[in-house]
């Protein structure tokens, strides 16, 4: 059978955790690897079989991005969509927080998008007083208590969430502070989110930004910014919520918002908005808004 890893990513690891480090293969669809660098760690959780990921490079995006800043990465990596729900990874976190290995650390991090939101809430609670970023998280997917309003993940319904580490909310009820940023437009990811609550939660409703926010964030030129502000602990809410009007700006962003507008077949608000676009901008650039504002005009007129 083939080696669902692939040697090259194996040998990347492996170069990437030296002497100090470490790369465990934990059963046969996650792994984890340790690179120790700052006092800041960050326990970030990723698919390998996403798209984004290339094995050519040294390692997965989102932990090279954590390793490139100086922080401690102790990446936590899933071989397709399997919400982290296995009893070796469980074991794993047992064994790290009996071994008190996060206390060598002056600031623990769990952070992660979407499935891996969930895994960073989940997991958190293996050290307790650390900080959770995490970006559109479900809560659970456990069908007692999702049925009836999630039907997005069906690959997960095999999946134990009732187990250890099984739901996310009660996994953060001992960290430090838990920021979580989703899109209230989304009406499933604002149930998820609703199931988190105390007193160290902070959500932000990031509206029109999409389930993979991430890439909106990136357009925008402030992800490294929001995610390096938060595991620093560097940002408060008021400039997070002063990074995100950069979408105003944002061509990538007023594309989704435009899309969005189409949909509620309300002529006079589109034009109003693709006015305004075109007003911040020389009207040739911009040709997707000139003829969705004359389409517009054309329909108001008709109506008169």
């Amino acid at each position: 059978m083939k080696d669902k890893l692939g040697d090259q990513w194996r040998d990347n690891f492996r170069d990437a955790a030296g002497e100090n480090g470490f790369f465990e293969e934990l059963g046969t669809q996650h792994r984890a690897l340790f690179v120790p660098q700052g006092p800041t760690l960050v326990v970030s959780f990723e698919n390998l079989d996403d798209a984004r990921q290339n094995p050519d490079n040294r390692l997965p995006w989102g932990m090279d991005f954590m390793a490139s800043r100086g922080w401690s990465a102790l990446g936590m990596m899933a071989h397709g969509w399997t919400w982290y729900r296995d009893p070796a990874v469980y074991e794993f976190f047992d064994r790290l927080r009996d071994e008190k290995f996060f206390d060598q650390f002056e600031r623990v991090v769990f952070y992660g998008t979407s499935m891996g939101g969930y895994a960073a809430t989940a997991f958190a609670a293996a050290c307790p007083g650390a900080d959770v970023v995490a970006v559109s998280p479900q809560a659970t997917l456990s069908r007692d208590i999702t049925v009836g309003w999630e039907s997005r993940f069906r690959r997960a319904w095999i999946r134990d969430f009732d187990g250890p580490y099984g739901y996310g909310p009660e996994g953060i009820l001992n960290s430090r502070k838990t920021k979580i940023f989703y899109d209230p437009t989304i009406a499933v990811d604002s149930m998820h989110v609703s199931l988190y609550r105390g007193e160290n939660v902070e959500k932000y409703a990031c509206r029109h930004y999409g389930h993979g926010m991430l890439t909106t964030w990136r357009h925008m030129g402030v992800l490294s910014k929001i995610i390096s502000g938060c595991i620093n602990d560097t940002v408060t809410r008021h400039d997070i919520f002063c990074l995100l009007r950069e979408r105003r700006l944002t061509p990538f962003y007023q594309k989704r918002l435009l899309s969005y507008l189409l949909t509620l077949n309300r002529p006079h608000l589109v034009a109003q908005y693709c006015q305004a676009v075109i007003d911040s901008c020389a009207p040739q650039r911009r040709p997707k808004f000139k003829g969705a504002l004359n389409q517009a005009k054309a329909i108001i007129n008709n109506k008169k």
